[in-house]
């Protein structure tokens, strides 16, 4: 596939503190890709940069073969981006925003109408279009700002802690809607977040931390790599089984009334399971999350 970012040898410094230390990676056109990271790690630094917004100490960064720092005003026309803070005036109504905003990528109102039609249909708008912004609901306001970052039809669309301040139900209805948009749309989306599981769905994941790459990959190899799958047995007699365990040198961790074994695979629970099954009450196999692997890789 073709690379639609390509970062090189990125780094970035404020006085001695080195925000980003010499990263590379890149992002492949019509992908969903996440930048994983706590707060802190380095992830808006970057963005920052991507957007033409920050310059870099070091390193190259090319956005649809064009140069940051070169090419700017090319590259913020390829660039649609939802900060984490609204740009929205809250007394508009959202159609009135978007008319504003349209206007200043189109010359003619022609085109300004027919770019706020089409996001406003893209993005399911229809139901709030004529309300005031600053009366929607904290999900509809973010819909409405992803159709503001999409008025002059960007190929890469970058989500910078979309949903931070959402409720739950909210999340995962803006998650539906972004899915569906990247697939019927085939946009690259550039997502930074900290919340783990939404980067479960990307096509590819980089994680960072104290400004460098600790981890690369498809969800299912970050998983593969960096966790394993995990045992959770209820004993019959705690005592007795812990006993019997520690006799056979079999490693395990007990928590609460649980014991945890680590697994190389799901298949290694059987010869334990077999074993000791006269001790065993209940037990569970506990496939491993992009939670474990954050929490292995970044010791956290």
């Amino acid at each position: 596939m073709t690379k639609i970012i390509e970062v090189n040898q990125l780094a970035k410094s404020f006085g001695k503190v080195q925000a980003i230390k010499n990263i590379n990676f890149y992002v492949e056109e019509g992908t969903l890709f996440a930048f994983l990271g706590t707060n802190g790690a380095g992830k808006s630094t970057a963005i920052s940069i991507l957007l033409t917004l920050l310059k870099q100490n070091k390193g190259e960064v090319k956005i649809k073969g064009y140069t940051v720092g070169k090419d700017d005003p090319c590259i913020r026309q390829e660039i649609g981006v939802v900060f984490q803070e609204s740009l929205l005036d809250p007394l508009l109504t959202v159609k009135e925003n978007l008319e504003i905003r349209a206007a200043l990528y189109h010359k003619s109102k022609t085109n300004s109408k027919k770019a706020v039609e089409s996001v406003t249909s893209l993005i399911h708008l229809h139901d709030f279009l004529n309300r005031p912004y600053g009366k929607l609901s904290g999900g509809e306001r973010r819909r409405a700002d992803i159709a503001r970052a999409l008025l002059h039809q960007p190929s890469i669309l970058i989500l910078d802690e979309p949903t931070t301040g959402l409720d739950s139900e909210s999340r995962k209805s803006l998650w539906a809607m972004m899915t569906t948009l990247q697939k019927e749309t085939n946009m690259t989306v550039f997502l930074t977040t900290h919340y783990i599981e939404e980067a479960a769905n990307s096509d590819y994941v980089v994680v960072m931390d104290k400004g460098e790459i600790i981890g690369r990959g498809t969800p299912e190899q970050l998983k593969s790599d960096f966790s394993s799958d995990t045992l959770i047995i209820t004993a019959i007699d705690s005592q007795v089984f812990k006993d019997i365990l520690k006799q056979d040198s079999i490693p395990f961790k007990y928590e609460k009334t649980f014991f945890i074994f680590d697994l190389k695979d799901t298949k290694s629970a059987l010869p334990i399971l077999y074993k000791y099954e006269q001790y065993i009450a209940s037990f569970e196999v506990q496939k491993s999350s992009l939670d474990d692997v954050f929490i292995k890789m970044t010791r956290r």
